[in-house]
């Protein structure tokens, strides 16, 4: 037991030098938070023990090195005076204030090693944040507003999200809210979409509207809008043509044919005989049964409907304003209806498993033009969806 307690202290100890080694390495590499970090953590579990001592004086000296460099970074952010130097000052104070947090509860720390009660200066850096906050406020306001008067769909983007940054640090400033909607707006790329039919056929009017209704695609994007038709303000940049060039219906069609099946099946038994006609008994004394076996046969005739529509197109994008075509994309379907079922006569045991499900099956009346040209929209649509995610703009 005595040589237990022994290797339990050893490893206890080995732990402590370990991580007071670690806390060292991070204060020799200017890793102060990560230092005060460890060396916090350590001394909340015992600040008085003996082998966390080392710590005590690890901390003071991290603390003291961490408080000077970010004291001399403020300093020189402030004689910088720029947008992004705004913000770390702001979050510069807020680290300052943060580690004074963490320290505070542990106090007083004693160290034996030193002789004395660490030392920590702390200060009151209440108006230093209320200031920085106010000035990093008042940059990401500028910047916004500088962006937004470069008068570009990139600079409006820009602008956005900085007033969306402006509006987690600061809720409910001045005019963020209209001004974010505002850069929205006018960072928006609004796509006017034109269905064209040039097939001389009919399209449609649930296929058009289906078409258009881009709240179904699910393309999710922010920054563009699509719009099947024209809204009063809204200056289109960009156009797409959805272009129908062809549709082909085929006359429906009915064809037949006929097979023959024979089968051999087991119909019933009989009894066997020796040469005289007597019936032949096994060793238990029971009659011998053969199976009987005859042949079956039955013609059967498969019909099969069938009409099919081929639709095909092109997807053009245009840039409104310079009135010239960015791209194009080959567009098509094709739709078959097609019905099989079957009769027959003859004897029904002659038929196959295929066979008989197809009698299931009966005449379906053949679906009108309209249906066929939606049915192959369908289809259309899907394929519309894909270039439409795969070439935004």
């Amino acid at each position: 037991m005595k040589a237990f307690y022994i290797i339990l202290f050893t490893a206890l100890f080995s732990a402590s030098c370990n991580s007071v080694k670690r806390t060292q390495k991070f204060v020799a590499q200017g890793n102060y938070n990560q230092a005060i970090e460890l060396a916090v953590k350590k001394l909340q579990k015992d600040k008085d023990a003996k082998e966390y001592d080392a710590h005590i004086r690890l901390l003071e000296e991290a603390y003291l090195k961490a408080k000077e460099d970010d004291t001399r970074h403020i300093n020189f952010l402030k004689k910088e005076n720029s947008f992004a130097g705004a913000k770390e000052i702001y979050y510069t104070y807020l680290d300052l204030q943060a580690r004074q947090d963490l320290i505070r509860p542990l106090l007083p720390l004693y160290s034996n090693e030193m002789g004395r009660k660490a030392n920590f200066v702390f200060s009151d850096y209440t108006n230093d944040l209320l200031g920085a906050k106010d000035a990093y406020i008042k940059s990401l306001y500028q910047e916004a507003i500088a962006y937004m008067q470069r008068n570009t769909k990139k600079d409006y983007r820009s602008a956005f999200n900085v007033l969306c940054e402006l509006e987690e640090v600061q809720p409910n400033y001045r005019d963020v809210h209209q001004l974010k909607e505002d850069a929205h707006f006018r960072g928006t790329d609004f796509v006017f979409v034109t269905l064209n039919n040039h097939t001389g056929q009919f399209i449609p009017f649930r296929l058009e509207r289906d078409l258009l209704d881009f709240n179904t695609y699910g393309l999710d994007d922010f920054w563009t809008e699509y719009h099947g038709q024209r809204e009063n303000g809204i200056n289109y940049d960009l156009g797409i043509d959805l272009n129908f060039q062809t549709i082909q219906i085929s006359p429906e069609r009915i064809s037949d044919r006929q097979y023959t099946r024979t089968q051999r099946i087991k119909d019933g038994y009989e009894y066997g005989r020796d040469r005289k006609g007597n019936i032949v008994r096994d060793s238990l004394g029971n009659p011998i049964k053969i199976d009987k076996y005859i042949n079956v046969s039955a013609q059967i005739t498969i019909t099969t409907q069938q009409k099919s529509v081929f639709v095909g197109g092109t997807v053009v994008y245009m840039d409104l304003n310079r009135r010239r075509q960015l791209n194009s994309f080959p567009i098509s379907s094709e739709f078959v209806f097609e019905n099989v079922f079957a009769k027959y006569r003859g004897d029904e045991r002659a038929l196959t498993p295929e066979d008989r499900r197809l009698l299931n099956n009966y005449f379906i009346p053949f679906p009108n033009n309209e249906q066929m040209v939606f049915d192959a929209g369908t289809n259309i649509k899907e394929r519309f969806k894909e270039i439409l995610r795969d070439n935004t703009f």
